[in-house]
């Protein structure tokens, strides 16, 4: 849900290959591995990566430093079409069936 308590769908969805519009990593590309629905947020491959100190141990004597991917708002990604490669909005219209598919706003191609 939104902030206005409507549910929103995404036109993102796990597995697309997106670009960074804007922030630290813009112009960046990478494919979304998941989607917080509730926050609005996606963790992308290779984007907004974060460090995290892990304490000594018994099997890790020296500690450790791990890098992953950190969250990153919805609003901050576009869609890289797979026909074209360049950036486009997404759409939903219904198709032949009258179920509704995403489409490329900048081709009309169905995604």
């Amino acid at each position: 849900m939104n902030n206005t308590g409507k549910q929103t769908k995404l036109k993102l969805k796990t597995g697309d290959l997106v670009q960074v519009i804007t922030g630290n990593d813009k112009g960046k590309k990478g494919r979304i591995r998941s989607i917080n629905k509730e926050r609005f947020r996606a963790v992308v491959e290779g984007i907004n990566m974060r460090i995290f100190h892990r304490k000594r141990t018994q099997e890790n004597p020296k500690g450790k430093r791990e890098q992953s991917e950190g969250t990153i708002d919805i609003s901050n990604l576009m869609l890289i079409e797979p026909n074209t490669k360049e950036m486009t909005r997404v759409g939903r219209r219904p198709d032949e069936t009258g179920k509704l598919k995403r489409y490329a706003k900048k081709t009309g191609n169905l995604l």
